[in-house]
């Protein structure tokens, strides 16, 4: 037979606290069922409780305290309890550890990001110094060219006083003006029949071919072979 807490205290007419005293003492055996205490009582405690109550105190000492039978059930559920809560907080971590890493991948791909753009833009402004520079260096070449054509003139305009036509310059004249060797002439001259009909900058007149400073840029032509 088992009984409550409040019938086992209501039988043997005794508070409920003496009740709690004698379980923690292990003086009564019980059973623990889906957390309910049920006190277990033998066949002489059924069949005379009040007797039982009146000699409890004088057999206490001699009354071996019986342990609370663990069941391999009990056991299991548990185990079972404490792999629900591991499990539980080893979702946790792989959450925590997954957002961490999506977080630091994506600080990794914003800073892939800011470098690109970066560079991208260094690179549009180096290019454009680079063409800026260009411009300069082939201007100041085709100034630089002029300039030496109209010294030249100056100086040997006695001895060649027919070598401009109409702001034209004569290319046999000019070429006797520069430090070219008669070799180097030659290659200019054949330079100048080759693109003659398909380069708009190459004009002939009566024969001769004539440059046109003030229009064109002669120095690609007038390259020497090394």
């Amino acid at each position: 037979m088992r009984l409550t807490i409040d019938e086992y205290a209501k039988r043997f007419k005794m508070s409920k606290e003496m009740v709690h005293s004698r379980l923690r003492t292990k003086r009564l055996n019980y059973t623990l069922e889906d957390g309910e205490i049920y006190i277990l009582l033998k066949q002489e405690q059924q069949e005379h409780p009040r007797t039982q109550h009146a000699d409890s105190s004088n057999t206490a000492r001699n009354r071996i305290p019986l342990r609370p039978k663990t069941t391999v059930g009990t056991i299991i559920a548990l185990y079972q309890k404490e792999n629900r809560q591991l499990k539980n907080r080893i979702n946790e971590l792989e959450s925590k550890i997954d957002r961490l890493i999506d977080d630091k991948e994506q600080m990794l791909r914003d800073e892939r990001d800011r470098i690109e753009k970066i560079y991208t833009s260094r690179d549009e402004q180096l290019k454009s110094f680079l063409e800026l520079i260009n411009t300069k260096l082939l201007q100041n070449y085709s100034t630089a060219v002029h300039e030496v054509v109209d010294v030249d003139h100056v100086a040997d305009k006695s001895a060649e006083p027919d070598w401009r036509y109409n702001g034209l310059v004569e290319l046999r004249k000019y070429l006797k003006t520069l430090d070219f060797n008669s070799t180097q002439r030659k290659h200019i001259k054949k330079r100048f029949a080759r693109n003659y009909g398909h380069d708009v900058r190459i004009i002939q007149q009566n024969g001769e071919f004539f440059l046109d400073f003030t229009k064109y840029d002669y120095s690609d032509l007038l390259q020497t072979d090394q």
